[in-house]
């Protein structure tokens, strides 16, 4: 056999299974059977209209919303079982009503696969097979306590320790204990400021303009978030302040710097439950997602649904 014929033979051997599995094996979309699924109602605010959406979709969909892509898969499968979790105990109490859940903060939030191609764009096929995987692994999963579904609340990122929940809400809850959660320092929301006008402050908080900020009776929570004080002898509770003011948690502090009022602020979001950025760190430190599960929701059990 000439040279010319052994390198064309060699190049064949090479090349041929290269091609045929780029040509005829592709990468395929993870997919869902959606046969046996539960239907959760969700009200879509912007159109005021109720979609019925399967189970797993819908979480698909929230946790594809609620947290960054780039988080850790562990991090991302607690997302899912608590998200499920949540959205099951809406269905739960929610059963004589019109809808199960809101698709914004008001419950958790959630995108359609459509409004999921447009946020991503040429990264959907990626980011989308990376959550898919996540809900897939965790399929039917959910968390209880005393054999009843928990409300499985979670936030954005803690000021370092979570909150009871009868300090933020109005029932003391055995798993929605307060924890430490050193992990959120990390977070890019742990830490902000604003700044206001004093004009702009005192109008926002409807007082009368005074040049001198008085704040007084303060009373806080275990973990240090303001739970009630007075501001020029007006009585507010920390989450009014945060609503009026639009801040990041009720953990805050204020300081006057020549005619403005800066407010500093630790942490995002209400405090009770799963820090999801904790959870990310929990999940860089090499915690599985069960785990994390089972420190941030205290006593609690994972349960599985047939679906």
């Amino acid at each position: 056999m000439s040279i010319k014929k052994i390198l064309l033979f060699s190049c064949l051997i090479v090349f041929i299974p290269f091609i045929i599995v780029n040509t005829f094996i592709k990468k395929e979309e993870i997919t869902f059977n959606y046969t046996s699924n539960k239907m959760v109602r969700v009200y879509r605010e912007k159109s005021n209209v109720v979609e019925k959406v399967p189970l797993e979709k819908y979480v698909y969909g929230v946790v594809s919303s609620e947290v960054p892509v780039s988080f850790e898969e562990d991090a991302l499968k607690a997302q899912a079982v608590a998200s499920r979790t949540y959205v099951m105990y809406a269905m739960e109490s929610n059963k004589d009503k019109e809808f199960d859940v809101y698709d914004s903060v008001n419950s958790q939030v959630y995108n359609s696969d459509d409004e999921l191609k447009e946020k991503w764009g040429d990264k959907y096929s990626e980011y989308s097979n990376k959550i898919k995987k996540v809900i897939v692994d965790t399929k039917g999963e959910y968390l209880t306590y005393d054999d009843k579904i928990i409300e499985a609340f979670f936030f954005s990122t803690s000021t370092g320790y979570t909150e009871n929940s009868e300090e933020v809400f109005s029932e003391a809850l055995p798993y929605l204990r307060s924890v430490e959660s050193s992990w959120d320092e990390t977070s890019p929301s742990f830490n902000d400021e604003k700044e206001f006008a004093k004009t702009d402050f005192y109008n926002k908080l409807g007082i009368k303009y005074s040049d001198i900020l008085d704040v007084s009776d303060i009373k806080k929570t275990s973990s240090g978030r303001i739970k009630s004080l007075k501001i020029n002898n007006k009585e507010f509770t920390g989450k009014e302040i945060r609503t009026k003011l639009q801040l990041r948690s009720t953990f805050f502090t204020f300081y006057e710097k020549d005619n403005k009022i800066l407010v500093k602020t630790k942490g995002y979001g209400h405090g009770v439950g799963m820090s999801q950025y904790g959870a990310n760190g929990m999940a860089l430190a090499g915690f599985k997602y069960d785990d994390i599960l089972k420190y941030y929701y205290t006593g609690v059990k994972i349960k599985k649904i047939d679906i």
